[in-house]
């Protein structure tokens, strides 16, 4: 199975971006991973939250193919805990998905087009984050999910 992420912008933190790439680095251990980062609608300002999120879902939707598995990183979506997160991900490889595609949309979410397509919607927590943190924790929380599937110790329950 692959893992793609789909972000919109880009990660302006260097800090940030680091421990991002320390993570995807780590992952490439267990998963074949992609980050992929699509650009921020340009004169945003001028749009509508709605236009905004129109646009930006048809970037997103331009990525996914007929055969990838849509799961939303949304704050309205189920809540795992990292041993739970990292039985859904083994279910996901058990049934024989070729590439999940895990989306973090714009700041106002996502638009009604990317919700129909969607196969599933997972929040991180019920707290709003930071569209750059939410890859960091993302990407470690990926990581922590695999170790834990090859009973390595990085997680303590």
């Amino acid at each position: 199975m692959n893992i793609k992420l789909l972000a919109i912008g880009k990660t302006d933190n260097k800090e940030l971006q680091k421990l991002i790439d320390e993570y995807t680095k780590r992952l490439s251990f267990y998963i074949k991973f992609d980050l992929e980062i699509i650009q921020d609608i340009k004169n945003a300002k001028n749009l509508s939250e709605s236009q905004q999120k129109e646009k930006e879902g048809e970037l997103i939707l331009s990525k996914i193919t007929t055969s990838d598995q849509l799961i939303l990183l949304d704050e309205n979506g189920k809540s795992f805990s990292s041993v739970g997160f990292s039985q859904e991900l083994q279910k996901k490889m058990n049934s024989g998905v070729k590439t999940l595609v895990f989306v973090i949309g714009g700041p106002y979410g996502f638009s009604d087009a990317v919700y129909a397509k969607a196969n599933g919607k997972i929040s991180l927590s019920a707290m709003t984050f930071s569209h750059q943190m939410v890859r960091l924790f993302f990407i470690e929380q990926l990581y922590r999910g695999f170790t834990i599937l090859k009973g390595e110790p990085y997680h303590h329950q």
